[in-house]
């Protein structure tokens, strides 16, 4: 199995801006994903982005940089250019991996790109954890996941799903049983093909209802396999408090 990975890296963050070239223990954290990512067994690993200061300093740690537009409306847009760069097949398996992520765990890559690569069904493929706080179970901002017996994402929402109707019809937190609750991982595999096959689809109803790009894949048909991830997800870094907190626990702080 062959696959190669993609890290999108936009310098512009309304909470941190120049996130990618953030500081963390001497190095910006893009370079802790990417070195991550090299981790994974992939054939190449590539970062994409949109800034001329993100390119250079990308530059002094690896060729492997390319430069896309500005006008992008999502990360799948600028993953469609970086394929059509590189003139990938269609059967080229893609990982897209999050530049906030310095702390990911190079065994999701490599999962998400086999879970992919044997499901020949299914165009793409991703990740999920159990839900450990009933807080997440509640919060939008959390995606929760649902799935079939045969590791086919049924649904993906901001709502508290599967709903428990005994325990949460009472509106009382302590009752509510987290065994069934998964949250989704924003790691995802393509088959190269789909991506160009993704932005010609229109855009559905749920989609736009709940700002959830994936449901577009299923709202028009199509598979998306899931599966836990296989070691600990951390939380992205989205604010000076999460870098604080991944520096720290680099440091061996935390």
């Amino acid at each position: 199995m062959e696959f190669i990975v993609v890290i999108p890296a936009r310098y512009a963050s309304t909470r941190l801006p120049g996130k990618p070239l953030a500081d963390i223990c001497g190095k910006p954290m893009i370079q802790h994903v990417f070195e991550q990512a090299q981790k994974s067994g992939a054939k190449a690993v590539y970062i994409a982005t949109d800034n001329t200061q993100v390119f250079e300093r990308a530059k002094t740690f690896t060729e492997n940089v390319l430069m896309t537009r500005e006008d992008h409306q999502s990360g799948t847009e600028r993953l469609a250019e970086v394929v059509e760069q590189l003139g990938l097949a269609d059967d080229t398996l893609v990982v897209n991996v999050q530049g906030d992520e310095p702390l990911l765990a190079p065994e999701n890559i490599t999962q998400v790109a086999t879970l992919l690569h044997e499901a020949q069904e299914a165009p793409m493929a991703t990740l999920s954890v159990d839900v450990t706080d009933v807080q997440e179970v509640l919060n939008p901002n959390a995606v929760k996941v649902v799935q079939d017996a045969h590791q086919n994402a049924l649904y993906f929402s901001r709502a508290s799903i599967p709903f428990q109707r005994d325990s949460m019809m009472e509106l009382d937190e302590s009752k509510i049983p987290l065994v069934h609750f998964q949250r989704h991982v924003g790691i995802y595999a393509y088959r190269a093909g789909f991506i160009k096959t993704y932005l010609a689809l229109p855009v559905s109803p749920l989609e736009g209802q709940e700002s959830l790009e994936q449901l577009r894949v299923l709202y028009h048909g199509y598979r998306i396999k899931i599966a836990k991830a296989c070691r600990p997800v951390y939380a992205g870094v989205d604010t000076p408090e999460d870098l604080k907190r991944v520096v720290e626990y680099l440091n061996g702080v935390l």
